[in-house]
């Protein structure tokens, strides 16, 4: 992995998500900038092993279980994390819920399990993140949105593939780029910065997706490829970063230039 080039040194930063490809690969680029990083997830034991290797090598990574469908158990890991470090520096919103694996036609209450976690729950962390922000006067919070939350659905993608495209996905992350507007205004006043991460399409080596859905997708990026997971970090470090002390409000692709194609 490219070693990070903007330190988060002295910098408490709390990751929501860190099991999935994308999330690993930020747990290690955060880490490895100099932060002190909390990784809180529904199940932290997931990424323990990731934990204690970056411990190995000197690294300052706590592992935190929260409810993100539960707003006290928000505001009680805050509470812990206040309490331990003496303020919070950095936050980045990486949980996602995907239930919809049957496309379009899933049933409602898959789209309800949805927003659950990925509007209100998202609602509710980054609020309660942005409050203890605001009464300490300063904070930068980092959204990790997609690229879907910008475009609209491109069907050429997944014909002739068993591949579906999730419909809830494209809501929730065109909302959380908008909203992420309104929290920049709102918590602007107190210093704290919020800004998005848009991915593209990540590459993932375990479990490639489609041939076809492939050669396709490479042809409408600029790159002519796929980001690898850990190519996200540039982003997320410079926001989290003091590098970007008058940035904020902005929604920042990542995507090889598949949207700007």
């Amino acid at each position: 992995m490219p070693e990070a080039t903007i330190s988060l040194k002295n910098k408490v930063v709390l990751q929501f998500g860190g099991s999935g490809l994308l999330g690993r690969a930020m747990v290690d680029g955060i880490a490895n900038a100099g932060a002190t990083l909390i990784v809180a997830s529904r199940d932290a034991n997931a990424i323990a092993a990731d934990a204690d290797r970056l411990r190995a090598a000197g690294c300052k990574v706590h592992l935190e279980n929260v409810d993100l469908l539960s707003e006290k158990s928000i505001l009680d890991l805050l509470g812990r994390i206040t309490k331990a470090h003496g303020r919070l520096d950095g936050m980045v919103y990486n949980a996602v819920n995907r239930p919809m694996s049957a496309g379009f036609d899933d049933d409602i209450s898959k789209w309800e399990e949805s927003m659950r976690l990925n509007s209100t729950g998202f609602f509710a962390a980054v609020r309660a993140t942005g409050n203890v922000m605001a009464k300490q006067g300063s904070g930068s919070i980092v959204n990790i949105s997609s690229q879907m939350g910008s475009i609209g659905f491109n069907p050429y993608l997944y014909e002739g593939t068993a591949m579906k495209t999730a419909p809830d996905y494209f809501f929730h992350k065109g909302g959380m780029n908008n909203f992420t507007r309104f929290l920049a205004s709102h918590y602007g006043p107190q210093k704290v910065r919020v800004n998005v991460v848009a991915p593209g399409g990540i590459f993932n080596p375990a479990r490639p997706q489609e041939k076809a859905f492939l050669e396709r997708y490479n042809k409408m990026t600029m790159l002519g490829r796929m980001a690898n997971a850990e190519e996200i970090n540039g982003a997320v470090l410079y926001l989290l970063s003091d590098a970007s002390t008058y940035v904020t409000g902005a929604i920042i692709p990542v995507d090889g230039g598949y949207t700007a194609k």
